[in-house]
Order: C-alpha cells, then structure tokens, then sequence
C-alpha cells in the first residue's frame, strides 16, 4: 500500500507564490506516473501536472507558464511549484501516483490552497 503524504498548501494572496510537495512510500512496485490534480466543491477533479519518471511533463493550458512540476525519484518526491497565483486556483491540490508495471493508482489526503484578493 503506498502512502503520498503532501505539504505546502496554505493562503497566500494573489500574485504570489507556494510550493506544495508529495513523498511516497511504501511501494513494492515502481512509481512512474506523479501528478497533481485539483478539486473545488461542486466540481471534478481536475488534471493540474504530471510527470513521468524520466521527466516528461504534462499541464493543463490554465496553469501553463505560472506552474511547474518537478521531482526526485530517489526520494519518490514530486514537487508543484506555482507563482503567479490567481483566486480560481483556489481548490483542494491532491498528489497522485501510479505503479509500474502493475497499474495501481494512489492518492493523497490532499492539501487546501486558498489565494486571497
């Protein structure tokens, strides 16, 4: 069973910056997929970031330019950085994770990200 354990979210007012983290643990498989996806009440849960275990990244167009998803495989950490901040990404940020090569699927508690006026 892998655990994703996030950090980092919190209130911050709009223009600025946080800095949200995922630590895996607890896999017997591989994880290659890692990502971060959004939710707002009343709404579904929205692809923010991905990246491969080689690197390669994936955004959605709204977060395009403002954001950008890193990681470390030696500490199975993904990390989400995001500047420019802007009141409609105000949502709970979940860290998600996928094993290899069997397919499970894991996420985190997620974490509330409020950004102010």
């Amino acid at each position: 069973q892998v655990q994703l354990v996030e950090s980092g979210g919190g209130l911050v007012q709009a223009g600025g910056s946080l800095r949200l983290s995922c630590a895996a643990s607890g896999s017997r498989f591989s994880i290659n997929d890692m990502g971060w996806y959004r939710q707002v009440p009343g709404k579904q849960r929205e692809l923010v970031a991905t990246i491969t275990s080689g690197g390669y990244t994936n955004y959605a167009d709204s977060v395009k330019g403002r954001f950008a998803i890193s990681r470390d495989n030696a500490k199975n950490t993904v990390y989400l950085q995001m500047n420019s901040l802007k009141r409609e990404d105000t949502a709970v940020y979940y860290c998600n994770a996928k094993t290899w090569p069997v397919p499970y699927t894991y996420w985190g508690q997620g974490t509330q990200v409020t950004v102010s006026s």
